[in-house]
């Protein structure tokens, strides 16, 4: 650590301009639009950003305003449902001579690395990795690696990499071990959003010469395969404000008829394809016109082996904040805690939704996350899970 100590001057570190880029979704070309749409209906479904004054695709009134305000783009100023935020006095330079001091003491300085890199958005700790290796003319990742060993190791490889190769990394190994490929595969696919599944298919090629899409195809089968194959696709139509409710009841009817294996297809299509928002509307309407939820009728229809991933895939619709919960309580509840899944999530719904999933935890086990979280983890990254959950739920 010798050639670390000496750098521990004041660092010069050039921190680049935050940037940022938008991706646009474009709804499947198979999908049928409802016969009772009307031309208009079905123009403004086309086009949610459409601008009142000139009827041409553009950013809606709302998004025109935000942007000229100074604040728009800061995920802190106006909020988030996570419990990481960007950190408003964020200095580079000044992370890195504190994460240099951490790893080039006597001593590896544990709690120093855990504060600053849980107190970080991702995007900080991209620009403090970028100065780090200015700095040092080393990579940050491989030599906290070298200081660090365990679960620690692996929450840290976790915050400093891009979350879409973290993903690509994690649908990887799930997909090798067919233990676990329709637990994670699934949670990843379903959760992200097209821009991001695109990223992490980009990577996942990039890093392992192979297309995600070979592997689901030579690791999984039946529906679950299926599924997969559809989610990777990233074709799930955006909400944009507009109820549907003609597409709400065609698609009832096309799943109340749907029997039998030969009909997978429809379930597969209205699964994986229309948007969240939507799917609740017709979970709800088919219970109102069968009495009973449609996760019953998966039950009686399919088989055991086609079940377990189109409940999955149900859960994950519902209430996704739910669906964490319960992974997030099932990994806990486990003799020794699956540090794998507790590391997995906490990271990637650090900035996305965690403060949803304690809220669903705590109502649904009567406990706070964060409470059992210091009940059942151990050892050096128990301080990382906590910093990453943040707080106890009254």
């Amino acid at each position: 650590m010798t050639h670390l100590a000496s750098l521990l001057a004041p660092l010069g570190t050039h921190v680049p301009a935050r940037t940022h880029t938008h991706s646009s979704e474009i709804a499947p070309t198979d999908l049928k639009s409802p016969a009772g749409n009307s031309k208009g209906e079905g123009q403004a479904a086309a086009h949610c950003t459409m601008s009142v004054t000139s009827g041409k695709t553009g950013p809606s009134l709302t998004q025109e305003i935000l942007s000229h305000l100074g604040l728009a783009s800061k995920t802190a100023a106006w909020g988030t449902l996570g419990t990481l935020r960007t950190f408003l006095s964020f200095s580079a330079d000044k992370d890195v001579q504190r994460l240099l001091r951490a790893i080039a003491g006597q001593g590896v300085d544990r709690s120093a690395i855990v504060d600053v890199l849980t107190n970080r958005s991702r995007e900080q700790r991209q620009l403090i990795s970028r100065g780090f290796q200015e700095r040092t003319q080393q990579d940050l990742l491989q030599s906290l690696q070298a200081a660090l060993s365990g679960s620690l190791e692996r929450i840290v490889v976790a915050l400093l990499q891009p979350a879409a190769r973290f993903d690509a990394q994690q649908l990887r190994t799930a997909l090798k071990d067919s233990s676990s490929a329709e637990d994670v595969a699934m949670e990843i696919l379903a959760t992200r959003t097209p821009p991001q599944l695109q990223e992490c298919l980009a990577f996942y090629k990039h890093d392992f010469q192979m297309e995600a899409e070979e592997d689901i195809k030579s690791k999984t089968s039946g529906i679950l395969q299926d599924l997969l194959l559809a989610l990777a696709k990233g074709r799930r139509e955006s909400y944009c404000g507009i109820i549907d409710y003609n597409l709400a009841e065609q698609d009832v009817q096309a799943l109340k008829r749907a029997e039998g294996p030969t009909t997978k297809g429809t379930w597969v299509l209205v699964f994986t394809q229309r948007n969240p928002e939507h799917l609740v509307r017709v979970f709800h309407q088919y219970q109102r016109d069968t009495g009973h939820e449609l996760e019953k009728t998966v039950r009686h229809r399919f088989h055991r082996d086609a079940q377990g991933p189109l409940l999955s895939l149900a859960s994950v619709i519902r209430n996704t904040p739910l669906y964490f919960a319960d992974k997030l309580h099932r990994a806990l509840q486990e003799t020794e805690p699956n540090y794998q899944v507790l590391m997995r999530i906490l990271v990637s719904r650090s900035e996305t939704d965690l403060l949803s999933i304690r809220a669903e935890f705590k109502k649904k086990f009567g406990k706070s996350l964060y409470s059992s979280l210091q009940d059942a983890v151990k050892g050096d990254c128990r301080s990382a899970l906590l910093a990453l959950c943040r707080a106890e739920d009254i």
